[in-house]
């Protein structure tokens, strides 16, 4: 089948901005002198409530809600970290075949547009998306099919006519329950987690070629 549309998840695999949020929940542990979990980093890979569970967690650990001006001061950082990654290796690479070939790509993000846009400014590749599908436009973000069907609607597609790619196990639920093929590149924080489903599971996407992934699965 023809790819005619590629749908790229923001966070984790543009921009690495789950390890600028990962330190910025390990710098708020250690100012109560915690450790932050590493499997409560796993569990919030890729979920728009991980804040909640984070927050959750250490309020249960301090015996008391997390101030606000403390959420405030990690949003702070995490906004600071975020503004010195850059993309993820590939991206450009894909984003060029991708343009060579013809196939338009789009963002589909549970991140809210003010999130996902100015980042895409920042990074120089706005305008390489014809169109970004994020967290506000639907009541139920990844894992939850919407987003991507909201996507294929807007691109006029089936399932079939596209490829998602995702960083993390909640993303590719949310990519296989809408019926689209999925290419997981997992971030630091998906590392060892469960892939079933994907059609390909990839150390980079410099190692995705249209060519070879249009008719089979692949695994690293």
């Amino acid at each position: 089948m023809v790819v005619r549309a590629i749908l790229l998840d923001f966070d984790g695999l543009i921009c690495d901005t789950e390890q600028a949020a990962r330190d910025s929940w390990t710098a708020l542990f250690a100012s109560h002198g915690l450790d932050f979990p590493d499997g409560l980093w796993r569990r919030m890979a890729g979920r728009h409530d991980g804040e909640d569970l984070a927050l959750a967690r250490l309020a249960d650990e301090l015996g008391a809600p997390v101030p606000p001006e403390e959420r405030e001061r990690r949003l702070g950082l995490k906004a600071e970290l975020c503004r010195a990654q850059g993309l993820r290796p590939g991206v450009t690479a894909l984003l060029d075949e991708a343009e060579r070939r013809g196939v338009p790509a789009h963002v589909v993000s549970s991140s809210s547009a003010d999130w996902v846009e100015p980042h895409l400014l920042r990074l120089g590749v706005r305008d390489r998306f014809a169109s970004l599908v994020t967290g506000d436009l639907v009541e139920r973000r990844k894992p939850a099919p919407d987003l991507y069907l909201l996507a294929l609607r807007r691109a006029g597609l089936s399932p079939r006519e596209a490829y998602a790619f995702e960083d993390s196990p909640v993303g590719l639920r949310a990519a296989r329950a809408a019926g689209l093929r999925c290419v997981v590149v997992p971030s630091a924080a998906a590392e060892g987690a469960a892939l079933d489903g994907a059609s390909a599971v990839l150390d980079s996407l410099d190692e995705f070629h249209f060519d070879q992934h249009t008719e089979g699965s692949h695994s690293r």
